[in-house]
């Protein structure tokens, strides 16, 4: 599935953080997956980005895990450089 423009950049948008090393992570994300996301891709970035920087900081270094595997998985595979 390929997303349009404008739905992309509401997402990168959504991903600019107050934590540089979130911000980074998240734009890296994008750049390299954006073509292949799907919308489970999508719903799972945006429960990330409920998440407080610190929280989500916590998940992507590793320092904690999230409850749901799906979450968990799709987490993995965001922090991967």
């Amino acid at each position: 599935m390929v997303i349009d423009n404008a739905r992309l950049r509401r997402i990168r948008w959504r991903c600019r953080r107050g934590m540089l090393e979130n911000d980074l992570m998240l734009s890296r994300f994008l750049d390299r997956c954006a073509d292949t996301l799907t919308e489970d891709d999508i719903a799972n970035l945006d429960a990330l980005l409920h998440m407080s920087d610190n929280a989500l900081w916590d998940l992507l270094s590793g320092r904690a895990e999230a409850d749901d595997p799906r979450l968990a998985s799709f987490a993995a595979r965001l922090a991967q450089g």
